[in-house]
């Protein structure tokens, strides 16, 4: 078998630079500060670190609008701190790969500035502009954070085209000279030693260059409420379709592949890089070997509940579409979404929740991508007070809900607080005091605390407890490292009629290492029929077994309880 490359070997950690280590106390993360946090996740047992944008920015969607590509954000530290917070996490044995945004740029960066300084300025073409149509905008299509995708610029009686908020213009990849420097920025990250790229909101790059209007029968906003009200299968089916039919023209373009296969070429002149995108479309892959080689598994986590039939239901089907040569990505949660307990947990079983998840997304076949915070059960935490809101899309939330539906203040604003992304962004949670340990105790941080870490939701007080949510990440991501059948071994479901357990098989090619992993999704005992004959030696377990050879015909596991453990014979079914 051919060896295995870093990216398929390692887990990963989103870090968001904002929220993980405040290093010179003004309530903000920054790079000295994660720099000094390098030995924590050294020890947590990642293998790579995914750095959400550190460039200078605006912020108007919290660094998503970049206005400078080859810098750092004055905030966070600079070019000098980022290449030694880079070589210290290399020291380490810890890859770091950038966020690297394709689609736009902020309106604030100098292309923009120069290509909006009139209609004949040679850096025009670097964005798309056009004439308006019937005194408005060019065509009907809507911005994903809402109302038009168009902007007027009084000055140059033109639009520019937007597809995220109005101060991130899309740039123009059918323009050769937005290709050249953007690739350009790519080898600049490289050379100084990155490791590669997640790769921002992909799908977006290209649009119809004829601007036919979309044919969606309902508001974005209509959507929205209607989404929320859904009742029925069928309603939300309805739902989905217009939201594809209003998209359908701004997304997941031709020539997006093409694109994909040159920046691959780019990245390969490189060794060992890797690039992974926004996407869950496996068409992405290409041919498993010339374009991205990592997409994440998104389906995974749209569901509203983890049961043993959705996880078998989705690896049958990702699985079974992946190109020969592509790789799995598997993540349970990232900045754009609820954390994992919040999602997924229960109120009563959340721990046991929380290692369910984690041992899931670690036993699956692929790369496993993990959150900040989630070693420690963070959760979210949704902001009462308007004038808290840091992210933009909640604020629009906010307002659409008041002035055209008529909410009140408070159902307005407990609504923009579920809808947005502040909730699953609050500072990384260190210790118990007021702070979390992320600020001194008296600075106010960019976005407050969550309270919880004043009980227990914190680093310092999960390590001092070896049977604390986080000293059980430690112990499961050593034993994902230490059994290569978890890491290289082919998927195979088991006990595929249970309704309350999941269980499967890791196995290596040829002969080599198996193991079982067996997630009792109940709050009750479950005899497991696997099937199988030999005997099985505990690797993992919690609650904790004591690490002796079992028969594999009368498994038995406790209510939640997390069971990895090692074929000792091989398996016959």
């Amino acid at each position: 078998m051919q060896e295995l490359k870093w990216w398929q070997k390692g887990v990963f950690y989103q870090v968001y630079p904002r929220s993980f280590a405040d290093g010179d106390g003004d309530g903000i993360g920054d790079l000295a500060g994660l720099t000094a946090r390098l030995d924590y996740l050294q020890d947590l047992g990642v293998d790579a670190i995914w750095l959400s944008p550190h460039y200078p920015s605006p912020l108007v969607d919290c660094g998503y609008d970049i206005a400078d590509y080859t810098g750092v954000a004055p905030e966070y530290g600079t070019l000098e701190e980022f290449q030694h917070f880079l070589d210290q996490a290399h020291r380490r044995g810890l890859r770091v790969i950038l966020d690297l945004v394709l689609n736009h740029t902020s309106d604030q960066h100098p292309w923009f500035l120069a290509s909006r300084s009139g209609r004949n300025s040679p850096e025009r073409d670097l964005y798309i502009w056009r004439d308006g149509r019937n005194g408005g905008p060019p065509n009907n299509w809507l911005s994903a954070f809402g109302g038009s995708a168009w902007e007027y610029d009084p000055a140059s009686d033109q639009y520019y085209y937007h597809y995220f908020f109005k101060e991130q213009p899309d740039l123009n990849w059918r323009n050769p000279e937005v290709k050249r420097r953007m690739f350009d920025v790519a080898r600049f990250w490289l050379e100084r030693g990155v490791d590669g790229f997640r790769l921002d909101a992909i799908g977006t790059i290209f649009e119809r260059p004829d601007l036919p209007d979309h044919t969606a029968e309902r508001s974005q906003a209509e959507l929205v409420f209607a989404s929320l009200n859904a009742r029925t299968a069928e309603e939300q089916s309805w739902i989905d379709e217009q939201w594809k039919r209003m998209y359908e023209h701004q997304v997941d373009q031709p020539g997006m592949h093409e694109l994909m296969q040159e920046l691959r070429a780019v990245v390969d002149e490189y060794p060992d890089k890797v690039l992974l995108g926004e996407t869950e479309e496996i068409a992405y892959y290409g041919d498993g070997t010339n374009e991205l080689h990592l997409v994440f598994n998104f389906p995974l986590m749209k569901t509203e509940r983890l049961t043993p039939a959705w996880v078998r239901a989705n690896q049958a089907e990702r699985l079974s579409t992946l190109p020969p040569a592509a790789w799995p990505c598997n993540t349970l949660g990232n900045h754009d979404s609820s954390r994992f307990l919040s999602h997924f947990g229960d109120g009563r079983n959340d721990a046991a929740w929380a290692r369910i998840g984690l041992a899931l997304v670690l036993t699956l076949r692929g790369t496993p991508v993990l959150y900040y915070g989630e070693e420690i059960g963070m959760t979210d935490l949704l902001l009462e007070d308007v004038e808290q809101f840091r992210d933009r899309l909640s604020l629009n939330i906010y307002e659409s809900a008041v002035n055209l539906f008529g909410m009140g203040k408070a159902e307005a604003t407990a609504l923009a607080a579920r809808m947005g992304r502040d909730k699953c962004r609050t500072p990384m949670q260190w210790a118990g005091d007021a702070n979390g340990g992320f600020s001194p105790p008296d600075v106010r941080t960019w976005l407050p605390v969550n309270p919880n870490a004043m009980h227990g939701v914190n680093v310092a007080d999960q390590s001092a407890d070896p049977d604390s949510l986080l000293s059980d990440y430690r112990r499961l991501l050593r034993v994902r490292r230490e059994n290569p059948a978890l890491v290289n071994g082919d998927y195979l479901p088991l006990a595929e009629d249970s309704e309350e357990v999941l269980a499967f098989l890791r196995r290596e090619p040829s002969g080599g290492q198996s193991c079982l992993v067996v997630l009792n999704m109940s709050d009750q005992p479950q005899a497991v029929h696997l099937g199988l004959t030999g005997q099985v030696r505990t690797l993992f377990s919690h609650p904790r077994r004591q690490p002796t050879a079992e028969d594999l015909s009368r498994l038995t596991v406790r209510p939640f309880e997390v069971y990895i453990g090692e074929l000792l014979r091989g398996p016959s079914k």
